[in-house]
């Protein structure tokens, strides 16, 4: 069965996508089934239902951009050390206006190429916005905060906005790392490397320290929240799609976080030891 526009429109209807709404959407347009006109008509289907009003956000994450990434070490896996170093050498400089998305997925590159498109400049995690409130959603996303208050998820968990998952599971959100940053003490920080181009269409290296982030659990906090009558659940295509509120995914993953990840790293004096989960279950 070959989606239409208007089929994804009423989907994305039923499943409560709200007109004017701000939604952070994660997407396997491959999990939804073939889409007639594929990325372009999903995204045109999106914006029906969001209308003027509406923004539209994705991830448009360059992890090639990081020697420090699981998927540069994988591809430098049993090279040598000049070798190593030749293929740093090759690695292209992050301009928010040029450098695409890496697996991301078709329907967050087709987003980032839309006219009118806006782009934060993080080089490793970055995310680009189309709608009226791109700009200030996509304006403040500092070096040293992959993820955290002063990037794109911060900005869209003050604007209390939306995320969709669409045909893609928990282990793909995105906004659990914003909970990661707010615990108390925070993760272990990790030293990072970048390539940048700059204004002068120079490449140069910049480094920094940044928390080492850790999805492992994600699987089980979406699980929790796969419970909660506000998380709604449908079709989209032949695939299935989530939708709920941003503050509710980042305030059950700090929940769980603080519970089950404690004792990783010693407390801070003065802080609480323990929240329990909003649903009083444990596990």
């Amino acid at each position: 069965m070959i989606a239409c526009r208007s089929g994804l429109v009423a989907d994305l209807r039923a499943l409560g996508l709200p007109a004017g709404g701000t939604v952070l959407v994660h997407a396997s347009l491959r999990r939804i089934g073939p889409i007639a006109g594929g990325p372009v008509t999903a995204l045109a289907a999106l914006r029906d239902v969001l209308g003027p009003a509406g923004t539209i956000m994705v991830p448009t994450q360059t992890a090639g951009n990081s020697i420090t990434s699981p998927a540069f070490r994988s591809a430098t896996a049993g090279m040598t050390p000049c070798q190593v170093a030749e293929a740093v050498a090759r690695i292209p400089p992050f301009d928010p206006a040029t450098s695409p998305a890496e697996g991301m997925g078709a329907l967050a590159e087709t987003v980032r190429r839309t006219r009118g498109a806006l782009r934060s400049r993080h080089p490793h995690v970055s995310f680009a916005a189309l709608g009226p409130a791109a700009a200030a959603l996509t304006a403040v996303h500092d070096l040293e905060c992959h993820l955290g208050e002063r990037s794109p998820l911060g900005s869209l968990y003050a604007a209390d906005a939306l995320i969709l998952l669409a045909g893609v599971d928990w282990a793909a959100c995105t906004a659990f790392h914003l909970a990661e940053y707010r615990l108390d003490p925070p993760p272990p920080a990790r030293p990072y490397r970048c390539y940048l181009r700059t204004d002068a269409d120079r490449r140069i290296q910049r480094e920094f320290l940044a928390p080492d982030l850790d999805d492992s659990d994600f699987p089980r906090i979406g699980a929790r929240l796969d419970a909660r009558p506000d998380v709604r659940c449908g079709p989209l295509g032949t695939g299935i799609a989530r939708l709920l509120p941003l503050r509710l995914a980042v305030d059950v993953a700090g929940q769980w976080m603080r519970r089950h990840r404690a004792g990783r790293w010693p407390p801070r004096p003065g802080v609480a030891a323990e929240v329990s989960l909003s649903d009083g279950s444990g596990g």
